[in-house]
């Protein structure tokens, strides 16, 4: 996703490289774009004999922003190959990976995928210290750790993880960070990587899926409230899935069959969600939990016709999880919960907070899933 800290992180693993014989290049930057743009890869050599490498010994180059040079696989197979080179490479879109990567590079690529900062990175990036959770019943409400964190837990569903955003404290620049990130989106990144003709049908599509987060995916409605065709829909669903805006969840087997069901829909940042519409504090707060739980396995919702459905199975190890997201979590809430999950071979059920009830305190407490 774009302003996650590629760029950051690519300059950390630069500096980890023992060696001199290593390099930089910014491909939004023209000049360096046009070197690696050339028919005749021997110039690209050229270039770096130039920039002060000993291309006789073993090279490190870390080019960021590839999705600029469409052919930079090409150029990439052809030196790597030829001569001794490791190449650390960014881009902010799957969407590059799957239409230009081809598999031409199996075997000679590993591929990280960089998110916003858990709950957990984001204390780390405001120095508080925590206790990591590894289990569920290690998160159930703590109080004291809840009046500590309860305040930061808010600016996490608010604002979100972008490093940046993280990082300023200032309600009004913090929501200017992110109108910028989510307008450099539409008027870099789409123009760059798609070739659709109307911007403005996709940004209202996506304004129109910020309403509708942890809602089914409706796609005959949702064609038919912007007035587009069912497969330009789906065609925009997934070019913002493969862009890191949103994330569709699949339903989970032992319920109705996962094919006959629509996916669920969620944004990756709470924060480009946030400025795009008027959101409830429940849409968001459900959001964050699904960013937060998506890093532990598999993650699936339940449901069954309509008598009943669950917002999170989490499978891992071959176990699975039953979660439901309630903002205040009371006793019948979890009765209910337990009943369902009877039904299945599930480890356990909880239910994921936000606030507690006078009364009950039996419940995974969001800030605690780090």
């Amino acid at each position: 996703m774009r302003r996650t800290g590629k760029t950051t992180s690519v300059h950390w693993l630069l500096d980890q490289v023992p060696s001199q014989n290593k390099i930089y290049l910014d491909l939004e930057r023209l000049d360096q774009r046009a070197v690696f743009e050339e028919s005749n890869y021997d110039l690209v050599l050229d270039y770096l004999r130039n920039r002060g490498l000993d291309t006789n010994q073993p090279m490190t180059v870390a080019l960021d922003e590839i999705q600029y040079v469409p052919n930079l696989p090409s150029v990439v197979k052809y030196l790597h190959d030829s001569y001794s080179i490791k190449f650390l490479l960014t881009g902010s879109s799957s969407f590059y990976l799957k239409n230009y990567f081809t598999e031409s590079l199996a075997g000679r690529k590993v591929v990280f995928e960089m998110f916003p900062l858990t709950f957990g990175e984001f204390l780390t990036f405001r120095d508080v210290p925590y206790r990591r959770r590894d289990t569920f019943s290690e998160m159930q409400f703590d109080p004291p750790e809840y009046e500590r964190l309860k305040g930061l837990y808010e600016e996490f569903v608010t604002f979100g993880g972008l490093p940046d955003v993280v990082l300023d404290t200032r309600p009004a620049v913090r929501r200017d960070l992110l109108n910028d990130i989510f307008s450099s989106y539409i008027n870099i990144d789409v123009r760059t990587l798609a070739d659709f003709q109307k911007i403005g049908e996709l940004q209202q599509l996506i304004r129109l899926l910020a309403l509708r987060i942890g809602n089914k995916l409706e796609i005959s409605k949702i064609a038919s409230v912007i007035g587009l065709s069912r497969p330009t829909v789906m065609q925009y669903l997934d070019f913002l899935e493969m862009t890191y805006i949103i994330q569709r969840l699949p339903a989970f087997a032992g319920g109705d069959k996962p094919s006959a069901l629509a996916k669920k829909l969620y944004f990756c940042d709470n924060g480009i969600a946030s400025v795009l519409v008027n959101l409830s504090e429940g849409a968001l707060f459900e959001n964050a939990v699904f960013n937060q739980l998506r890093y532990y396995s598999d993650l699936h919702y339940l449901a069954k016709g309509n008598e009943y459905e669950v917002d999170f199975i989490v499978t891992k190890n071959n176990k699975s999880t039953a979660l439901e997201v309630k903002y205040h979590p009371i006793l019948s809430d979890d009765q209910k919960l337990k009943r369902i999950s009877a039904k299945y071979p599930f480890a356990e059920s909880w239910l994921i907070g936000k606030y507690p009830a006078p009364s009950f305190s039996g419940f995974v407490w969001a800030g605690l899933i780090f």
